[in-house]
């Protein structure tokens, strides 16, 4: 990645927008110390403020253990939307405030310097992209990695959903708003990290597996009879492994299924009448136990 990209790039602020003094910490008396600090603080927004947040709102509750502290994470322009109505304290954003927003009495407040990383699969041969490439991936204008000097791939562009700060925050520097073309879209920064490991094994899994599927052959690993693959000749036959599922699926179908019935009408029908004194804590006991 090219080194004054990545210094614009983390130039992407990780703020926190402070709705005033803390509603309800506290009665009017002046003479009381912070320690005597009673109350809640309820805070919402940004994703990949998630870490922060939890870290701070613990010792927050340690310092001050008669205050309740309450984090959700909706996303930046959510959290400054419910800030703005007056149904949160404090609102997380990983992006600036909209002349709008401020307008509407937001404050912000810098709580610390986030940077931003575009990622690729490590068997990617494409590096030192620039911002106009970025820009142009982003767009829709580049969609394959040869037009970058890399394989004959397509590019599958994953990104954060619209209203998180940390999109608000990609697109603003890449002055590419409201004009990306995602592939997918996910809502929580974890969940882009999650999909984008899911990629790399699979494409892993296809790039290792392909060759030894051609040397053992789909016929003999499907109607195979034998699985040994640590034996002095390897073989690889599922069909026992697949009819002993089929099998052992069959069998508790027809096995549970009757004793499903007659256990129903049992408890429907005799049960009911005979048993109806019996506590049904009674009942949970006996089923725990057995």
């Amino acid at each position: 990645m090219n080194k004054n990209w990545m210094k614009t790039l983390a130039a992407g602020m990780a703020t926190l927008m402070l709705a005033g003094s803390l509603v309800g910490c506290g009665s009017n008396d002046q003479g009381n110390t912070d320690t005597a600090l009673k109350g809640t603080i309820s805070l919402a927004g940004s994703t990949s403020m998630e870490k922060l947040c939890e870290a701070m709102s613990e010792s927050f509750m340690e310092t001050y253990p008669d205050i309740t502290v309450t984090v959700e994470y909706t996303g930046s322009g959510a959290g400054i939307e419910s800030l703005t109505a007056g149904s949160i304290d404090i609102g997380n954003a990983s992006r600036s405030l909209k002349d709008g927003e401020k307008e509407k009495g937001a404050v912000e407040n810098v709580a610390a310097i986030d940077g931003i990383a575009v990622i690729v699969d490590k068997e990617n041969a494409v590096a030192d992209l620039t911002t106009q490439q970025l820009a142009d991936i982003y767009t829709g204008n580049v969609t394959n990695w040869s037009e970058l000097g890399g394989n004959d791939e397509a590019i599958v562009v994953i990104g954060r959903e619209n209203g998180s700060g940390t999109r608000g925050a990609f697109e603003e520097l890449l002055e590419i708003e409201d004009t990306c073309k995602y592939a997918q879209e996910l809502d929580s920064t974890g969940g882009v990290l999650a999909i984008f490991a899911v990629c790399s094994i699979t494409v892993y899994m296809i790039a290792k597996g392909t060759p030894a599927l051609k040397e053992v052959g789909v016929l003999q690993l499907l109607f195979g009879t034998v699985w040994s693959p640590t034996a002095s000749t390897a073989s690889y036959g599922i069909a026992y492994i697949i009819l002993s599922s089929i099998v052992g699926t069959a069998c508790s179908i027809l096995i549970g299924v009757p004793i499903a019935l007659l256990t129903a009408v049992f408890l429907t029908e005799i049960a009911n009448k005979t048993l109806s004194g019996i506590p049904s804590i009674i009942f949970g006991l006996f089923g725990m136990m057995f």
